[in-house]
């Protein structure tokens, strides 16, 4: 069975989604979507498929079994509930929403007609993230920076929706205990939204997390450290690597020994849309469902409370 899918938004990311589906033996690309109609003939004419201007024009002609939303956060809602509702299935990128309650709404909908709404956090398909979940892993201390140099390419949203969602997302999972406390600052640079934003959270039993994101900064920086009582993990996402360091004692004393583990690597976002559609045709569970992404956006509103509400945010552009 091969399942028809349709992009929502060819932009910079959702061209590739477009792309992926060409590539997957189980997938059949039967269509694009955007609002700049030019834009999705473009994408169209290059893959080879019709092109629309719209969510309700695609499925009036080609009937898709399921959809990726690529588009504008502020959008997700409508476009991802217009197409449940429609009977089919969707993933929609991250965040899944603006707010929770929409999520849930959606997670609603979903259930109710047995569809699958998975969501689109890319680095629980990273293969240094795959492989580390794949061992045991306990953590007593979590710290993760996610940084880039200003581009303008996101302008509806703030990091913490843009960025810290991934390392949220990635925190919880491998945390898995639920949070106690939450104390977040931010600040505004280039935009009227937190383009700086920090965070430090609490579990229940005990593991601290560190979460730093920025898109003021001079290079890309994409690396999660995991202290542990014997070791420490590093990750690198941009170069998807793991180095164990771990200390021993021998008859000279204290010895580090570094180990960098061999794993295949692959596309993440190849893998998060095989799975969707694996999903999709086996009536799976995503390994990141709409509950998952709506416990990972409850967690940046309240971080975006208390940087927006909580008299913490510095405007560093009003300021100079």
């Amino acid at each position: 069975m091969t399942i028809k899918i349709g992009v929502i938004g060819v932009g910079h990311l959702g061209q590739h989604h477009a792309r992926i589906y060409t590539e997957l033996l189980d997938a059949n690309l039967v269509g694009v979507a955007d609002s700049d109609l030019s834009r999705a003939q473009l994408i169209g004419e290059h893959l080879g498929v019709q092109a629309y201007s719209s969510l309700e024009e695609l499925i009036r002609r080609k009937h898709p079994d399921a959809i990726s939303v690529v588009v504008p956060t502020s959008q997700h809602y409508a476009i991802a509930k217009t197409a449940l509702e429609a009977g089919i299935h969707v993933l929609v990128e991250k965040p899944v929403t603006i707010r929770p309650e929409e999520a849930g709404e959606l997670l609603d909908i979903a259930a109710r007609k047995n569809l699958v709404l998975q969501v689109g956090h890319i680095e629980r398909f990273n293969s240094a993230i795959r492989y580390i979940s794949g061992i045991q892993c306990r953590p007593v201390y979590l710290d993760s920076r996610r940084t880039c140099p200003f581009t303008g390419r996101i302008n509806d949203v703030g990091v913490v929706l843009d960025l810290m969602i991934h390392d949220i997302d990635i925190v919880m999972s491998l945390v898995n205990s639920p949070i106690t406390r939450i104390a977040a600052t931010g600040a505004c640079v280039f935009t009227d939204y937190e383009d700086i934003a920090d965070a430090q959270i609490t579990f229940e039993n005990g593991v601290l997390a560190h979460i730093l994101v920025s898109r003021c900064a001079e290079k890309k920086c994409r690396q999660l450290e995991i202290v542990e009582r014997e070791r420490q993990i590093t990750i690198n996402y941009e170069q998807q690597t793991v180095q164990i360091s771990r200390c021993v004692t021998n008859s000279d004393g204290q010895v580090e020994i570094r180990e960098t583990p061999v794993f295949p690597k692959s596309e993440p976002l190849k893998l998060e849309l095989a799975d969707f559609v694996r999903c999709v045709k086996e009536k799976g569970k995503p390994i990141v469902g709409g509950s998952e992404g709506k416990r990972a956006l409850e967690v940046a509103v309240e971080i975006l409370r208390q940087i927006h509400e909580g008299n913490t945010q510095q405007s560093i552009k009003k300021a100079c």
